[in-house]
């Protein structure tokens, strides 16, 4: 087994490896809240067209999301009382009518939106919340979630104190739960991410003043069913 580095950040553990080698060895959590592979690098060798033109989603490295990894998910569910997963259309999962919607409010080739599968049922809501507008978050991963949205999913999941992600990337889910005053496992393989996690969550415990103001409340609609 491959040796793991851990971290400690307030209420947020943190683990550098492979997530499929970590989950069998955790215990029930909460909630999971996580953005898996969605096994669809071979779309980002192109360029993508948009209104403003034609641009390259990511230069980087993405072979991490060569292949989704249904093993592992079904794993990390089975830890969880209650479980977000985004990208849950690429994924297997039981039926559901509990789905939340990101509308990135703009037209792009990749996607307009992005849908999370949820494990209880209730009515789908919608996010409305423009892509272009993570430049302003500072955005250090081609997946990474806003802020704010996280913060909405967070919204579904009251009485959960501990979530986990076991596929943590720029680390945007321990954000969340650190402004939330909750406790987090996070699990990433690639190092550079993981260090980039690590700082993000460093940066939002040395804001205690955001643990006392509630979290942003966008609008959420019902989908046309």
């Amino acid at each position: 087994m491959t040796t793991w580095r851990e971290e400690q950040i307030g209420d947020c553990r943190l683990i550098l490896a492979d997530c499929r080698e970590v989950l069998p060895t955790l215990g029930k959590v909460d909630a999971v809240v996580t953005d898996p592979p969605y096994g669809i690098a071979h779309l980002w060798a192109g360029e993508q067209s948009g209104k403003n033109g034609k641009s390259r989603l990511w230069t980087g490295d993405n072979s991490w999301d060569a292949a989704t990894l249904p093993e592992a998910v079904s794993v990390a569910r089975g830890l969880a009382g209650k479980s977000i997963i985004w990208g849950g259309n690429y994924y297997d999962l039981p039926p559901s009518r509990g789905y939340l919607v990101w509308d990135k409010m703009q037209e792009f080739s990749n996607a307009d939106s992005e849908m999370a599968w949820c494990s209880w049922s209730q009515t789908p809501r919608t996010f409305r919340y423009a892509r272009a507008q993570l430049a302003s978050e500072g955005k250090e991963h081609p997946t990474q979630k806003p802020l704010s949205l996280m913060q909405w999913c967070l919204g579904f999941l009251p009485d959960a104190k501990t979530v986990l992600d076991p596929f943590m990337g720029s680390g945007t889910t321990g954000v969340a739960c650190a402004l939330t005053d909750r406790a987090f496992i996070g699990i990433e393989r690639e190092p550079a991410y993981f260090d980039i996690a690590c700082r993000r969550i460093e940066e939002a415990y040395r804001q205690p003043r955001l643990f006392a103001e509630p979290a942003p409340k966008p609008v959420q609609e019902a989908l046309d069913l």
